[in-house]
């Protein structure tokens, strides 16, 4: 059954100013820290979107470590870290939890998922017990499968429903076609008890119908209707004026 706003899992997050040390320093300088205020997620699917550099998976990473998981990504139960890498942005958030506890959870991030498939194989050499943690997304290593595949492999065997899932640019490795599953996926979960928090600039990904979509900008964070993204006009742009545009890239 879909969440609503009572039901969610994950209802808002808000700063702690107080407690900042300083604006002057990362990640508090970046412009969606210094101007963030209550945030208050949809009860099914958020985006965060916006250019490179305005602190998305900065965000993102904050408000995942906040609730229990690994920086480089996994479930709650991951605790690995290639290069401890991760802002202390986590500490400094107050991350508002609804009154019904999500029987599953994952981080995943696109640019360590390949340290996540590491770990997932060194977990299932020590044979701790129990099934191999590869069966749970779908029994195939996933270093054998191309980088799209594996991606999808997580999203299609390991995520269910009644979960809180928090994407950073799954696109990563995804066809615009796959990008088109994607949203069907999506869509199943969500109506399988699911709440998604999603950074991406994929436009495909960002059409989930009724989802919450914020961009990020030098002035913060704001609330906006697909269309009036800076990825979706400029991706608009491009493929209706092509030709224009390519001139005046290459002039």
């Amino acid at each position: 059954m879909r969440l609503d706003e009572s039901t969610a899992y994950i209802k808002s997050m808000e700063l702690k100013r107080d407690q900042i040390p300083s604006y002057n320093r990362f990640p508090f300088h970046l412009p969606v820290i210094r101007n963030l205020n209550k945030f208050t997620f949809h009860p099914n699917v958020t985006y965060i979107v916006g250019e490179n550099g305005m602190g998305k998976s900065t965000l993102l990473e904050g408000i995942a470590v906040a609730l229990g998981f690994n920086p480089e990504g996994g479930t709650r139960n991951f605790n690995f870290s290639s290069y401890d890498s991760h802002s202390e942005l986590d500490h400094y958030l107050r991350v508002a939890k609804g009154a019904i506890r999500p029987k599953d959870g994952f981080f995943f991030r696109a640019e360590s998922f390949y340290n996540v498939a590491t770990n997932i194989e060194k977990m299932d050499e020590e044979k701790l017990g129990g099934r191999p943690i590869i069966d749970s997304f779908g029994g195939q290593s996933l270093h054998e499968q191309s980088h799209g595949e594996s991606f999808f492999a997580a999203f299609l065997h390991r995520f269910s429903g009644e979960g809180i899932y928090i994407l950073d640019e799954p696109e990563a490795a995804l066809s615009p076609l796959r990008q088109m599953s994607m949203l069907a996926r999506i869509h199943e979960l969500v109506n399988e008890g699911a709440q998604f928090i999603i950074s991406t600039h994929a436009p495909i990904l960002m059409a989930y119908p009724e989802a919450k979509l914020m961009e990020l900008t030098e002035e913060g964070i704001q609330e906006m209707a697909l269309e009036e993204t800076g990825h979706y006009r400029t991706m608009k742009q491009f493929f209706e004026n092509k030709d224009r545009l390519l001139h005046h890239l290459f002039e």
